[in-house]
């Protein structure tokens, strides 16, 4: 059995993600910031057979990220997946985006990310073990996105660093993957902006949501499930060959 960590596996899409790697047949640590919503789900995957640890991790901080993942090796042994879920969005026009709320976007998308995939990477090439390394990236980081500056920019800072580590990693067998995704409209971090959204568009808050489903050629958001799906061949071995790739599960919005 194989360990994969989840960053920000705590609620939403991370807690979505961890339940469906454990039954996938992966140990799966459940790292988040608020450590009661982690030990929530970690619970829950036990509840139902599989294997699971909780761990408080601050990602944006290095000691808090060494530390827990020297811990989660002892605990489940070494790292096999590395799933970094942790994301964070301020919405505001770039003149009344303040320092902070940038500052903030870069640390929890962008930082956090080196920092844990570097953790990752560490533990993998310590131990002889060809493992994968995988962001879950968005859309917009890969064209721009109005009043999404700060989420915008870190997450094309992602894509670069995960190509990046590719070219680092390669000759150790270890390959590293951004998933970009379309618009998750149920998930906490879309229902949070819908306000901010239905400003910039002009529009109720009531037709936000559609709204949004109207640019996609397919006709819907993107679903969990359909990280699910393209995650489960990224994480294996089958997908040996493919890194330093951003995967976009956009439903053709962005091609």
């Amino acid at each position: 059995m194989k360990t994969a960590v989840v960053v920000g596996g705590g609620r939403s899409l991370g807690a979505f993600l961890s339940k469906h790697l454990a039954t996938e047949g992966f140990r799966v640590a459940v790292l988040d910031i608020n450590a009661e919503n982690a030990c929530a789900v970690a619970q829950e995957i036990v509840s139902a057979g599989g294997e699971a640890k909780c761990y408080y991790v601050n990602a944006c901080q290095e000691d808090s990220v060494t530390e827990v993942f020297a811990q989660v090796s002892a605990d489940l042994g070494a790292v096999y997946l590395m799933l970094y879920v942790a994301g964070i969005a301020r919405s505001a026009k770039i003149t009344e985006f303040t320092l902070k709320d940038f500052t903030c976007s870069v640390d929890v998308n962008l930082t956090g990310y080196f920092l844990c995939a570097r953790a990752a990477a560490r533990i993998m090439i310590d131990n002889g073990i060809e493992g994968r390394i995988i962001q879950i990236n968005s859309k917009s980081g890969c064209v721009g996105s109005k009043y999404n500056a700060g989420y915008s920019a870190s997450k094309f800072g992602g894509v670069g660093l995960t190509q990046s580590m590719a070219l680092d990693l390669a000759e150790h067998g270890i390959t590293v993957n951004s998933l970009m995704l379309g618009n998750l409209l149920y998930s906490d971090m879309f229902q949070s902006l819908i306000p901010s959204y239905a400003k910039k568009l002009g529009i109720p808050e009531d037709q936000v949501v559609q709204t949004y489903i109207d640019k996609v050629p397919l006709k819907r958001g993107c679903e969990f499930q359909d990280v699910a799906n393209v995650l489960d061949f990224y994480a294996s071995e089958k997908a040996s060959y493919c890194t330093g790739q951003s995967i976009k599960i956009t439903g053709g919005q962005v091609m």
